[in-house]
């Protein structure tokens, strides 16, 4: 439809053409098969339902391409590489992981196509480039908040850290929480680690035990997340566990079962919000997919309604410069996740809820 600009330059349509009724391409790299594929399941749903009701409001028309990152950054590249050059996209949605676009983003920011992270939530995301959006709360954001809040709730003293050592996300968050919990005045017992992937957190979490910490705080992905929490419960770790981003995701209690009782997150999503908008949003989810939405499908609902009023404010279906000049501006968008806007560096501006894991449920901490 177009060719593709070097440098940030934009493309423009062919001759001819209109994008009066054309459709405008958006990419999507999501984790759909793999450890992590909770995530990317939602991350699809939460858009493929959104794009259902901006066609059918008619204002604009999106197409969408999704691609398979895997949850590995290789993977990830590929899938941007011909989602620019190939499928020629106005715009892109994702990767999953906070790895996958440190990997992804110099090439979108290179060819000057917008790229928007739902569920992206490390430290620097967004200073690889202008062209990088993310609507999902960074956890320098989140992390203080739940902390905070757990420390005023259970009068926390000292605390044990674990995090994923070999994951960016990760890494990120523990740095977060450990400023976070000195500066709640909080001593910390213990540093532990481990990788994505590990399966036995017996040695870690027997020398967590000896230490009797007041909490345990934890970052990583909801796999490892599970088995960490059941692996805790089963030694006679009773106390609660804030976790990062990775802990919110239902998959979390699925694989936790009662374990996960006690988990505390920090989300701009909470299904139990008296608002018409969530209630709206999670009647319609669950007619089409029979199951209640997590915040990464609501997080990429409004991510591709956002991207839909840019385009409709930009007045173009395949133009990157104008859509990423109109993403900018966007301000006082009302969204499932609440009320949204983007700040100077492209990150969101927006408030947090602090939920805990109450009889299988996400519920607010009050």
């Amino acid at each position: 439809m177009f060719a593709v600009a070097g440098c940030g330059g934009s493309p423009k349509a062919a001759p001819g053409s209109s994008p009066t009724g054309s459709q405008a391409k958006i990419g999507v790299v999501s984790y759909l098969t793999g450890g992590g594929a909770a995530y990317g399941e939602a991350i699809r749903q939460g858009i493929e339902l959104a794009r259902d009701e901006i066609n059918a409001a008619g204002k604009v028309k999106i197409e969408l391409i999704f691609e398979d990152s895997k949850g590995e950054k290789n993977e990830a590249i590929n899938a941007v590489n011909k989602l620019i050059h190939k499928d020629n996209v106005v715009g892109i949605i994702g990767p999953t992981l906070s790895g996958e676009m440190f990997a992804v983003g110099p090439i979108t920011a290179q060819a000057g196509v917008p790229i928007m992270g739902t569920s992206i939530t490390a430290e620097g995301i967004t200073e690889i480039g202008d062209t990088i959006f993310r609507n999902s709360l960074p956890e320098s954001l989140a992390i203080p908040h739940a902390v905070k809040k757990a420390k005023e709730k259970f009068g926390l003293k000292k605390v044990a850290i674990m995090y994923s050592n070999n994951n960016d996300f990760a890494v990120s968050g523990f740095k977060t929480f450990e400023q976070s919990v000195k500066a709640n005045g909080m001593e910390i017992l213990t540093i532990e680690t481990f990788a994505d992937k590990d399966t036995d957190y017996s040695a870690q979490l027997t020398k967590i035990a000896s230490l009797k910490p007041d909490a345990v705080m934890v970052a990583g992905l909801y796999q490892e997340a599970a088995l960490i929490l059941k692996k805790a419960r089963e030694i006679g770790i009773a106390v609660p566990f804030v976790g990062n981003n990775g802990f919110n995701s239902p998959q979390l209690i699925k694989s936790a079962g009662k374990a996960a009782d006690g988990s505390i997150v920090a989300s701009p999503w909470f299904p139990g919000k008296d608002d018409p908008k969530v209630k709206q949003f999670i009647a319609a989810y669950k007619a089409k997919y029979n199951k209640e939405p997590d915040q990464f499908a609501a997080q990429s609902y409004d991510a591709m309604h956002i991207i839909a009023l840019a385009l409709e404010k930009a007045g173009t279906t395949n133009d990157r410069k104008k859509l990423k000049e109109n993403l900018a501006t966007i301000k006082d968008f009302h969204g499932v996740t609440g009320n949204f806007a983007f700040d100077a560096k492209r990150n969101p501006a927006m408030d947090a809820t602090v939920l805990v894991v109450k009889d299988g449920q996400f519920t607010e901490l009050k």
